[in-house]
């Protein structure tokens, strides 16, 4: 196999696209700042004990091992920021009011999502530790909109759910491990025979909510027919009419699906999913998460979001080629000068070297540094041909 030829699923990521990526990155960030978010930077490799904790077998499967040569203990590549943030929160800041968290930085996984999907996502998300209320939950849903927002993406939707329902339907019952994982993939696939014929099994009134649940998904009136379908269940209610107040909240287009049991398991509360028209899979992903920091010895309140600035950046147009200015190389000191003043003013100056005068890709040279009457001045190119 040739030398240059790269694992699948692993790609370069060339000039254009990286500048779009570095750009989204940045916006993302910045955007995450104004609402009072500090970044951090948590390691690629942990102790793989550390890097599992609390995270199911899923991500397990997930991450690429290797033995470290200092200590001959097994370390682990992150699949997932959010455990590290979560160790951060809990161990190191250790604070005891609100913390405000973002991140952005490669994650590896051992499978691909699917077909044409990289094996290293770039993850970037925010965290908010220490605050119970949905007001919590509803500036982390804004800060991933807007963020969307920011970005220029157009067309997308969210999809609101809540980790709550099934927990709560199930709450009492007798049911094995079995025939609770075969109840979640029929929700899940949306599955409606299958789960007529598990909820033959189950109590009348569980099997007939059940029932309902497979079938509770599409606009905002999803919300009040719920209600009536599991008006028994207070805890459910809850949830329901916290649903709604997220919704009435957002400018956006919302649709509801509380079959949703997609993602990561340690959500514990409302939960949103944003899609494309042009994606079957959720770009992002976010939601409560109050469990996340237990196994660090700190369980308190937490919600986040993350999305994959690689896969966010094939959905947006291809960037235009950079603005920039074109200048001879030479010794002149005055043209030095010149041209270290441009750049210190933010422009972007492309030297000529010597016999390559016309080869410039990512940079498109829309002026030139001229020189007239000694001096070296900024004109449009070719203005003064």
């Amino acid at each position: 196999m040739a030398a240059w030829v790269l694992p699948d699923h692993i790609a370069d990521v060339l000039p254009s696209e990286a500048r779009h990526i570095e750009e989204l990155r940045r916006l993302c960030l910045d955007k995450a700042q104004g609402f009072g978010y500090e970044l951090v930077m948590p390691p690629l490799l942990e102790h793989v004990e550390s890097l599992l904790s609390g995270t199911g077998s899923a991500s397990d499967l997930q991450t690429f091992k290797m033995v470290d040569q200092l200590s001959g203990r097994t370390l682990g590549l992150r699949v997932d920021t959010t455990p590290q943030v979560a160790r951060i929160d809990a161990h190191l800041l250790n604070r005891s009011g609100v913390t405000r968290l973002c991140y952005c930085g490669p994650v590896l996984h051992t499978l691909p999502p699917g077909p044409y999907a990289t094996r290293e996502p770039l993850q970037l998300g925010a965290e908010i530790y220490g605050h119970a209320g949905l007001e919590a939950d509803l500036e982390i849903l804004q800060l991933a909109l807007q963020s969307l927002n920011a970005a220029k993406l157009q067309g997308f939707q969210v999809d609101l759910s809540d980790a709550r329902i099934l927990p709560a339907l199930l709450k009492g019952q007798s049911i094995s491990e079995h025939q609770r994982e075969q109840i979640v993939q029929a929700l899940i696939h949306k599955d409606i025979s299958r789960m007529r014929t598990l909820c033959q099994q189950l109590p009348s009134n569980l099997g007939q909510a059940l029932q309902a649940l497979v079938q509770m998904y599409g606009d905002i009136s999803v919300l009040a027919h719920a209600k009536q379908a599991f008006v028994a269940w207070p805890e459910v209610v809850l949830a329901l009419d916290q649903l709604a107040w997220l919704a009435s909240h957002i400018d956006q287009a919302v649709s509801i699906d509380l079959a949703d049991l997609r993602g990561h398991a340690y959500y514990t509360g409302p939960r949103f999913s944003v899609f494309v028209p042009e994606s079957s899979d959720a770009l992002v992903r976010g939601g409560r998460y109050d469990e996340v920091g237990a196994i660090f010895g700190r369980k308190r309140p937490a919600a986040g979001f993350s999305l994959d600035i690689k896969a966010l950046v094939l959905l947006l147009p291809h960037p235009q080629p950079q603005a920039a200015i074109r200048a001879p190389w030479g010794e002149d000191m005055l043209l030095r000068q010149a041209i270290a003043d441009c750049r210190a003013q933010g422009h972007t100056v492309v030297c000529m070297l010597p016999g390559h005068e016309s080869e410039v890709d990512e940079f498109e040279c829309d002026r030139e540094l001229v020189l007239q009457q000694g001096r070296w001045t900024v004109q449009p190119l070719g203005s003064h041909q």
